[in-house]
């Protein structure tokens, strides 16, 4: 278990956990993690999905559905682009999907926006973090035009 914690990554699926705790039997590394889930080490999210108390949730909405990256609103309002305020978490992907998390008191919403593959696997401009990927500002405002050809941008001004 200790293993789990000295990993600065904060969410888990079956893959990761089974790599991290060197276990190949599938049907111990099921236990296993039963037994963390039941003592609070762990929370199970979604089949298969598993996060520490402390979990990012960017973390979390790559991990979902892969391959995929932080972009759209999410980048858009970080970066001074747009002004409007979004509690909801948008994410380029291979799929759509609408997702709530229910975690503890709060809820995570999560929008996966599909992009065709040529341009979801075109790794310019996208930044990789040690457990995510995010869209610069340029490519989240070109992953923009691409879905919504008529968004409208509050500040394009270099930034």
């Amino acid at each position: 278990m200790i293993e789990i914690f000295k990993t600065k990554q904060s969410v888990f699926d079956l893959k990761d956990l089974a790599k991290i705790l060197k276990e190949q039997n599938y049907n111990n590394l099921k236990s296993k993690i039963a037994y963390y889930v039941k003592k609070w080490y762990l929370t199970r999210i979604r089949r298969w999905i598993f996060v520490k108390d402390d979990f990012d949730v960017f973390e979390l909405a790559c991990k979902i559905y892969t391959p995929s990256y932080i972009s759209f609103e999410t980048v858009l309002q970080k970066e001074g682009v747009i002004y409007q305020y979004f509690e909801t978490i948008f994410v380029a992907s291979y799929l759509s999907r609408n997702i709530e998390i229910k975690y503890k008191d709060k809820i995570i919403k999560i929008v996966y926006r599909k992009l065709k593959d040529e341009i979801l696997y075109d790794e310019k401009w996208i930044i990789k973090k040690e457990f995510y990927s995010v869209a610069s500002r340029t490519r989240a405002i070109q992953d923009m035009k691409y879905l919504k050809k008529d968004f409208y941008f509050d500040n394009l001004k270099d930034g």
